[in-house]
């Protein structure tokens, strides 16, 4: 399997690619946490209202506490005291599915947020990486010898602009029929230079 192309100009892009496709992940990455530690900031409400009803719970049992086994009155004075504690106890809960909630969406968010540009360029990157990589590497099975040059040619002459064969010849099938080793070799280059790869030395 080829990864990278022989020439070095080529090369160096795609390494810049990949690079390129690192630092995109690591920008989205702190973006996507950024989102959910600023989403987040939604809670602070929630933890106010846990705090206060877990708070007044704790008065009010303390207060229940504090008249219980009166003389005479027995502990309904301290029934009252304990019923309204149950209202801090709501409170609390209110908070706590509040904060629950938003840590929830804070996740989704920053997840989103993260995600979806990482995967728009990472499927673009991939797709550009794997047709090169499957091109280069068939290629890479043909092309041993000057005699290879034949093929590349061949394939140039089907798959390259019009304008970039009339730079080769005026003529560039007659000359392939007629065996022109210059003509071939350029032909082949055309080929050889999208597949990112360098011809067989000459003999």
């Amino acid at each position: 399997m080829k990864l990278y192309a022989d020439l070095p100009g080529r090369r160096l892009v795609q390494i810049l690619a990949d690079l390129g496709l690192l630092a995109w992940i690591a920008l989205w990455a702190w973006v996507g946490r950024r989102v959910h530690d600023v989403t987040m900031a939604l809670a602070e409400p929630g933890r106010q209202l846990q705090g206060a009803g877990a708070g007044f719970r704790e008065k009010l049992n303390a207060a229940g506490d504090g008249v219980d086994n009166l003389p005479l009155l027995d502990d309904r004075v301290a029934s009252p005291f304990r019923s309204a504690a149950g209202a801090g106890t709501d409170i609390e809960k209110a908070g706590t599915d509040l904060i629950s909630a938003v840590e929830k969406f804070a996740l989704l968010i920053g997840w989103t947020t993260a995600l979806v540009p990482i995967l728009i360029i990472a499927i673009w990157w991939a797709f550009a990486r794997g047709r090169f990589v499957r091109r280069a590497s068939a290629a890479q099975k043909f092309i041993d010898a000057d005699d290879d040059l034949d093929l590349f040619a061949l394939r140039a002459m089907a798959n390259q602009p019009m304008a970039a064969l009339a730079k080769v010849s005026p003529d560039p099938s007659g000359a392939w029929r007629r065996g022109d080793r210059e003509t071939i070799r350029a032909l082949a280059l055309l080929e050889l230079k999208d597949s990112g790869l360098r011809p067989p030395r000459t003999a």
